[in-house]
């Protein structure tokens, strides 16, 4: 029956370019500090793509990674989706051009452009895939070039921004598994993070590119008051209906946006962050959808997260959108 299936991650690969930037380097950019930077967001360096590295060459690297770990082969795939916000190009989708990359023919693929929160997303589509009965394996992957829509001149931006990819096999477990999810969003809000222009809205032109709109543009203020709020509520959202407390979760593996947003996330919900929440945004700054995908490749490759373990997937974004995950390992 539908609901007896139990879905899991049985896989996880991640990806980082080689090129890292730091807080030094990007005083020599723009009017910024290191201290500045590391004070308001904990960031001190992040990943950058190399020259004609696209989206989906990180992409497939990650896929590659989750799929020996996960002990399977392209082929043994029944569906690709990708999260992001920087595909190659708007059409075809990049999951598309992933298929092709792993040589995977006829397998569907298709793109979620769900910002920040693309991997919690990914992981409750493929969770009802798998649990219908229509497909045995589903390769999620989040990833980002952020560095191609950031614009270097907007100090408040372009520290926070980097570039890579994780990946995930999703599959049916006898044990464990997801156990809750919880999605929302408010499109009133979709002024507060955005790119305006390059849609069809605003298609490309002079006036667009003089504007520099084909950058992200953001409220900051009033997107940290949002975000720390709505991840709170999220989690709760998530595990209340199964009965669980702040003492009863492992691991929280939140969106890697800010360090104070996610202390203050920690601190609603009862958990100390020194012990109980994941972070590598110092390393890597805020990769988007790719965020996620990554922290959670790290945790369990770094020991984080055991069998057994039961832990909580929350993140936020553009949209607005968000999102969190319940899942016993």
């Amino acid at each position: 029956m539908y609901n007896d299936k139990k879905v899991g991650v049985i896989g996880l690969g991640k990806y980082l370019p080689e090129n890292r930037l730091t807080n030094k380097d990007l005083e020599k950019i723009v009017d910024t500090t290191d201290e500045w930077i590391r004070a308001r967001t904990g960031i001190k360096e992040r990943r950058i793509a190399g020259d004609g590295e696209a989206t989906s060459d990180m992409a497939v690297s990650a896929a590659k990674k989750a799929l020996e770990d996960a002990r399977l082969k392209p082929k043994d795939i029944d569906l690709i989706i990708v999260a992001t916000i920087t595909p190659d190009m708007f059409f075809p989708s990049t999951a598309c051009v992933v298929q092709n990359k792993l040589g995977v023919d006829h397998v569907p693929a298709l793109d979620i452009s769900v910002a920040c929160s693309g991997f919690i997303y990914g992981i409750a589509i493929a969770e009802q895939f798998i649990k219908s009965g229509r497909y045995k394996h589903v390769l999620l992957i989040a990833a980002e070039k952020m560095s191609s829509v950031t614009d270097w001149k907007d100090r408040a931006t372009c520290v926070l921004m980097g570039d890579g990819a994780g990946a995930a096999v999703l599959g049916e477990v006898k044990d464990g598994g997801i156990l809750s999810v919880y999605l929302g969003a408010d499109g009133s809000k979709g002024e507060l993070l955005k790119m305006p222009a390059g849609g069809s809205k605003l298609p490309a032109s002079v006036s667009t590119v003089e504007g520099r709109l084909h950058f992200l543009k953001m409220q900051g203020n009033e997107l940290f008051r949002h975000a720390v709020k709505i991840m709170a509520e999220a989690a709760l959202k998530a595990t209340e209906p199964l009965g669980l407390k702040g003492d009863d979760i492992s691991l929280v593996i939140p969106h890697q946006a800010n360090v104070r947003i996610l202390n203050a996330v920690a601190k609603r919900m009862g958990i100390d962050p020194a012990k109980k929440v994941y972070l590598n945004i110092d390393k890597y700054g805020n990769m988007s959808a790719a965020s996620s995908a990554v922290a959670l490749a790290e945790a369990v490759e770094e020991g984080r997260v055991k069998k057994g373990d039961i832990i909580l997937l929350d993140a936020f974004g553009a949209g607005l959108t968000w999102g969190a995950i319940v899942i016993k390992w």
